[in-house]
């Protein structure tokens, strides 16, 4: 796995836990956790599935 898919699903992983602790203290800036998890979760698949073409395309050659 790409080391930027590593780093996109760690920023994903503690903005999940953020989100859960900011609903947990009553506060709505959660939302905005939220949205960082689902960016930083797209980022991952991109990464990855890049560097799945990437090894296929020199595989292919």
């Amino acid at each position: 796995m790409p080391r930027l898919a590593l780093y996109a699903l760690v920023v994903c992983a503690l903005a999940v836990a953020a989100a859960v602790i900011s609903f947990v203290n009553g506060s709505f800036i959660g939302v905005v956790w939220v949205l960082l998890a689902g960016l930083s979760s797209n980022m991952a698949w991109y990464y990855v599935r890049r560097a799945r073409a990437e090894r296929a395309e020199t595989a292919g050659v």
